[in-house]
């Protein structure tokens, strides 16, 4: 086998002429009817004996090799026999079959009783036997290259397959035809009782408790969990890929159905578990006619559009027909990357005369005014803000020309052109705020409330860490896990609330719809997750093992930055909405006047271009401001 192999491999890029095939094919024929005489004399010599053999061989050879030079069934390249070419040679035969009995009938009724006519029962036995063989044969050579190419390939990947289904099965023939590994099932796992302990295909059906254990994984040499289950509930594939994680399997899922390339399954489409997946709680079910009847026929105007945020509120928003939606952002290439992104999107295509993608600054007040004055926004989301924490630190006068002033000239003219609704992100580093972004993002939030008395309806909405966007630490720790680590972490017992961006904007949309005016709207998110752990699971994910092949280093703490995050501070608490994932703030209101004074000192401050004055001010205006592991700490003993 080994030398086989060694040919194989030496001549793998050859192929056998097609003209060898229909030699082989023609020969398959005569043999063919020599063993179907043979059958139909019950394996007596007496059918070679007549003169007339030699004449029905010679005739229904011809008529073979026509019907194969016809339908090419000889064409196909032998190692790669599929259906298709079982189909032309089924359809060659047929033909030969066909014109066979056509010549038979010619024979009858013009009397050529010297040459004799065939015998029905003769032609079918030998039509059968041409089909198994012909067919037969390719499918034998095709097995063999796949066996003895895969055998001894270095790449063998045993493999457990969750879900004993028609979507297991998919996985499987995906599996056994990929190129480059040889995946050997060794067996499926299903939950459903009936299915335990039978075989599909040969290949043992287990249940979870039986496969999924060290013993098991060890004895069978398992390399690769793959999930192939679709529509699985979050918390059971949580469980699954948790249990595969903590045997050191890699844990891999099948797409959705709709994703599969032409409907078909291919190996290469087979792809790791996320991170994301294994913090996704139940699915959100919004009040989508509220959120229509706010919309729908809409102009509507999203600040930070290009965002990773503002672009999902875009993606969402254009699913309920404004009647016209302006993305706005000052990166030029993230909302060049949007705009191309919809056009190439068969979804969205047909939507796009109703977007406008504009390039502007929040904080340029002239542009802004002629924004709000050429498109009439009658809903506002913003989104736009600074929002990397040590970068803000260190840049505390572009963290407040952002983040407050850039919201105020927004609000305002959102009061002045008459806006229906505002709705503002914001973040939960806005509670207790240890660093000058979540301080700023204070600031915008008490102004904003300060604005309630307006017919413009303003609403707040607060909720912690998106995973996946911009500067969160799942794109951070992938790449350094790409690049082969170290994954840094600022200690490890720093905790976050995570959400995914869908649900984070789902939930913005339908905070939008329910908002009254003058509310700040927390999302639930959920239980706390140590970044420590995300950062191992995340390794794992990749196949790898933590501390072993990627190291995980402690870099302390940066600069404004908290153990903790909180979504309310002491002096709030929280009311129910009609959504179980959204609840209402009670917080402490200013009045606009003295927001205006404060306001207006802070930009007076700006202009002498002192920072450490500046944060001085804000620590004032946001009293439960105390800067964390910053320059800034010293401000907070000089005031205590």
């Amino acid at each position: 086998m080994t030398y086989l192999y060694g040919l194989i491999n030496k001549y793998s890029t050859s192929f056998v002429s097609r003209w060898l095939i229909l030699i082989i094919d023609v020969f398959t024929v005569a043999a063919s009817f020599i063993f179907a005489v043979l059958v139909w004399y019950r394996f007596s010599m007496i059918g070679f004996e007549n003169v007339l053999f030699f004449k029905h061989l010679a005739v229904i050879t011809l008529v073979y090799t026509f019907s194969f030079l016809v339908t090419k069934s000889f064409s196909g390249i032998i190692r790669h026999t599929g259906l298709s070419d079982a189909f032309i040679i089924l359809k060659a035969t047929s033909l030969s079959l066909f014109l066979m009995l056509l010549i038979n009938l010619y024979l009858l009724f013009e009397g050529f009783h010297n040459f004799g006519r065939f015998s029905f029962s003769l032609l079918i036995i030998h039509y059968f036997i041409v089909i198994f063989l012909l067919i037969g044969t390719r499918v034998l050579v095709k097995v063999l290259y796949v066996h003895i190419t895969k055998q001894y390939s270095k790449k063998r990947i045993p493999v457990l397959i969750y879900g004993a289904g028609d979507a297991g099965m998919l996985t499987k023939n995906a599996l056994t035809k990929d190129p480059l590994y040889y995946y050997v099932i060794v067996a499926y796992i299903d939950d459903n009782p009936y299915k335990i302990g039978k075989s599909i295909e040969g290949i043992p059906v287990y249940k979870r408790e039986k496969a999924l254990t060290e013993s098991f994984i060890k004895e069978k040499e398992i390399k690769q969990l793959i999930i192939s289950m679709q529509g699985i509930h979050p918390d059971k594939k949580k469980k699954i890929v948790e249990a595969g994680l903590k045997l050191k399997l890699q844990v891999k899922v099948v797409p959705p159905i709709n994703n599969w390339i032409n409907g078909q399954l291919t190996s290469t489409q087979l792809r790791r578990v996320k991170i994301e997946e294994l913090l996704e709680r139940d699915p959100i079910e919004l009040e989508n006619k509220n959120i229509s009847r706010e919309l729908r026929n809409k102009i509507i105007l999203v600040t930070g559009g290009a965002g990773s945020i503002g672009s999902e509120i875009v993606r969402q928003i254009l699913n309920y027909y404004p009647k016209r939606l302006v993305v706005l952002d000052q990166a030029e290439s993230p909302i060049y990357d949007l705009q191309f992104e919809l056009k190439s999107s068969k979804k969205y295509k047909n939507l796009l005369d109703k977007v406008e993608f504009v390039i502007a600054s929040v904080r340029d007040k002239f542009r802004m005014e002629e924004i709000f004055d050429i498109y009439k926004p009658e809903i506002v989301f913003h989104a736009a803000a600074y929002k990397h924490v040590p970068l803000m630190e260190e840049n505390p006068y572009e963290a407040v020309m952002i983040n407050v002033f850039g919201t105020k000239i927004v609000s305002d003219l959102a009061v002045k052109y008459k806006v229906e609704k505002f709705v503002m992100i914001s973040t939960d580093k806005a509670v207790n705020p240890t660093n000058i972004m979540g301080a700023t993002k204070r600031i915008a939030e008490i102004y904003i409330q300060s604005l309630s008395n307006s017919k413009t309806k303003f609403i707040t909405t607060r909720f912690g860490n998106v995973l996946g966007s911009n500067g969160s630490v799942v794109p951070l720790f992938r790449k350094q896990i790409e690049k082969g680590g170290p994954v840094t972490v600022t200690h490890k017992e720093i905790v976050r609330y995570f959400m995914t961006i869908p649900e984070a904007c789902n939930l913005v949309l339908e905070a939008g719809s329910i908002g009254k005016g003058g509310d700040i709207l927390i999302f639930d998110m959920g239980e706390p997750v140590k970044i420590y752990d995300l950062a191992r699971k995340m390794i794992q994910l990749y196949g790898l093992e933590p501390d072993v092949d990627i190291k995980i280093v402690e870099t302390g703490l940066r600069p404004g930055e908290k153990l903790y995050e909180e979504l309310l501070n002491d002096s709030e608490n929280t009311l129910p909405t009609h959504h179980p994932k959204i609840k209402h703030a009670r917080v402490v209101k200013f009045e606009r006047e003295e927001v205006e004074i404060l306001l207006n000192e802070l930009s007076e401050i700006i202009l002498e271009r002192d920072i450490f004055k500046l944060v001085q001010k804000m620590k004032q205006i946001v009293p439960e401001f105390k800067s964390n592991n910053s320059v800034f700490e010293k401000l907070d003993k000089k005031i205590s």
